[in-house]
């Protein structure tokens, strides 16, 4: 499950945000201030940093700098200041995007979900088991023997791979597929991508251990 740092002063907003970010998976751990949040990523490793540029001890721009100046962590800036001149700060600072308030949830989750994917791609080669995808050379392999995917079915290994270990839901995978389909990808359409690619990857596809099914939720790659 992706760990967000979520930094904001406005206490009816950070709620919504961490029961809404929870319900999409995601682990949300809320920063009231600068200090607050410079002392909680010190403490922790996150995946994603969420920052208000206002803050009632600091101000987001220098969280985000103290954050680049130890990691790679996605930064993203949720404000209200929308002009110019904090837009090239928040940049210049080294933040990845930058969301403006009112926001939909559903462009945030977007904006964080294609900032973790830029991430990630730092990685080139991604493994799981018996299976290897190197992103660099768009190539898959199975105990060393190049596997031939179609797009789709390398996408949806993709999505796995990048999220071992972390519960994904139909809907998820659906939204993923779709990203890169000029078509419509139904509920069926995602069965038979499935079950497709299940019969490259498994040694058994009708006993997958690298995708699970988790029943009931979604599916889930696993190490054993």
């Amino acid at each position: 499950m992706p760990k967000l740092l979520l930094v904001e002063d406005d206490m009816q907003l950070a709620r919504n945000l961490i029961r809404f970010l929870s319900s999409e998976q995601y682990q949300v751990t809320h920063a009231a201030g600068q200090t607050d949040a410079l002392t909680t990523f010190q403490k922790e490793h996150f995946d994603c940093a969420l920052l208000d540029i206002s803050l009632p001890d600091g101000n987001g721009f220098a969280v985000c700098s103290a954050i680049r100046s130890q990691s790679d962590t996605p930064v993203i800036f949720l404000t209200a200041s929308a002009d110019e001149a904090n837009t090239v700060a928040g940049f210049e600072v080294g933040a990845d995007d930058y969301i403006s308030k009112p926001f939909r949830p559903r462009e945030l989750l977007a904006r964080i979900r294609n900032a973790l994917r830029r991430s990630q791609r730092s990685t080139s080669v991604l493994s799981c088991q018996n299976i290897c995808l190197d992103q660099s050379k768009g190539v898959v392999t199975k105990n060393g023997s190049e596997l031939f995917l179609s797009a789709l079915e390398y996408r949806l290994l993709l999505v796995f791979l990048t999220n071992k270990e972390q519960l994904l839901t139909r809907d998820r995978l659906i939204d993923e597929l779709w990203s890169v389909s000029s078509e419509y990808v139904s509920d069926n359409t995602l069965n038979v991508y499935m079950k497709r690619l299940r019969e490259k990857i498994e040694d058994d596809p009708q006993n997958p251990r690298i995708i699970r099914t988790v029943r009931g939720l979604g599916y889930k790659a696993v190490e054993a």
